[in-house]
């Protein structure tokens, strides 16, 4: 039978718990797939914990998998078994040896991208391609800043930026993080834990600011990162790794320069087929093309996601981090 990681109540990374569990046949327009490699998020820490509401216990968490087709339901034309496939923000459920999935939330893997790598960029990398191409679309001239530079999305925004012809500004936690971050084409790299970002930032933009922050962390940069931009300049909110923001009162937005502010998921990126398959597609041509690198900086055993959960959240990962069935 089977095994996944359950979680029968909210806590701490004890709470995961390897179970046997029975994976029913594909119903209609659905796949069973035989996960080869599943990607860790933050977000997974946040379902753990009930931040975000899980809708019910026990739950299998995990948003992001790579694998192979094992069966195919009713109606299901575009897959066959023995596909190579890979997915993100489907919903719950990729901690787990196999699962039944919506067909039309999965993808087809090129030759040139294994399942590791898959896994490692999925919920990142498409992450990264509404970041820099829908949210705020960068092209060359702009300045950007990107909060935890050295993690999953971050290291995939600082390349892809790059790539585009924007000037990048990086935030990290150490010197060994920045290190990497320079490595990867960014421009400048401040470190947080002894330099105030916003000086440095006004600092390095000659006091105009930059045109968009990225900022996952929330409570600890949030107030801060609005001091980052240059008038109209855009505030993208899509995380928060250090804690629920605080409400704010809208006026401030017009204090600090009549600022844009948005809240992204990519569940609402990839609504669509069309859009999910062409998010994807962007992600998979720039990978292929060498101009991104995705870093697999840690991989643990399915069966050991708790401790890849105290890892995460002890700051301790770079890259991205994917869990083996």
């Amino acid at each position: 039978m089977p095994h996944a990681i359950r979680v029968h109540e909210h806590g701490g990374p004890e709470v995961l718990r390897w179970e046997a569990v029975e994976v029913p046949a594909p119903g209609p327009g659905e796949v069973r797939i035989r996960h080869t490699a599943v990607g860790l998020n933050f977000i997974d820490v946040y379902y753990r914990t009930g931040l975000y509401p899980a809708p019910s216990l026990p739950f299998v968490p995990g948003a992001e998998g790579a694998g192979v087709v094992e069966e195919t339901g009713p109606g299901v034309t575009e897959f066959k078994p023995g596909d190579r496939v890979a997915y993100a923000g489907t919903g719950l459920g990729s901690y787990a040896e196999e699962r039944v999935i919506v067909a039309d939330r999965l993808v087809k893997l090129p030759d040139g991208i294994d399942d590791t790598t898959a896994a490692a960029m999925m919920l990142k990398g498409m992450t990264a391609q509404y970041l820099l191409r829908r949210t705020f679309r960068v092209e060359a001239g702009n300045t950007i800043l990107i909060h935890a530079a050295a993690g999953g999305v971050g290291k995939i925004v600082c390349q892809w930026a790059k790539h585009l012809g924007a000037t990048v500004i990086g935030t990290v936690g150490s010197d060994e993080k920045a290190e990497q971050v320079r490595q990867l084409g960014a421009d400048h790299v401040i470190v947080y834990s002894r330099e105030d970002f916003v000086a440095r930032t006004r600092e390095i933009t000659d006091g105009r600011g930059v045109d968009v922050v990225y900022d996952s962390v929330g409570k600890a940069t949030f107030l801060k990162s609005l001091d980052c931009l240059r008038p109209l300049g855009m505030m993208v909110s899509f995380g928060q790794s250090s804690g629920k923001m605080d409400p704010i009162e809208v006026g401030l937005l017009a204090q600090k320069g009549c600022l844009f502010l948005t809240r992204p998921n990519l569940a609402a990126y990839t609504a669509s087929r069309e859009d999910l398959v062409a998010t994807a597609q962007d992600l998979f041509d720039v990978v292929q093309s060498g101009k991104v690198r995705i870093d697999v900086g840690r991989s643990f055993a399915l069966k050991d996601a708790a401790e890849a959960h105290r890892v995460l959240e002890a700051r301790q990962t770079t890259g991205s981090t994917v869990l083996l069935p």
